[in-house]
């Protein structure tokens, strides 16, 4: 398992959501990532999902 952050923030800057999780695939990490967001409520907020090799996965700005 590979271990995948994922960051939200509101407009103003302030950090929302900072997690750090493990999945086997970039494309596992996606869907957790998009799940996690959705339950937060921070879909439609500024946000990021990063792979330990630094890709981005995610990204809505």
């Amino acid at each position: 398992m590979k271990i995948y952050k994922l960051t939200a923030f509101e407009t103003n800057g302030e950090k929302i959501l900072d997690e750090a999780f493990e999945a086997k695939t970039d494309e596992e990490a996606k869907q957790i990532g998009e799940k996690m967001l959705s339950e937060k409520g921070a879909l439609e907020k500024t946000h990021r999902c990063t792979s330990p090799s630094g890709q981005l996965l995610l990204f809505h700005m």
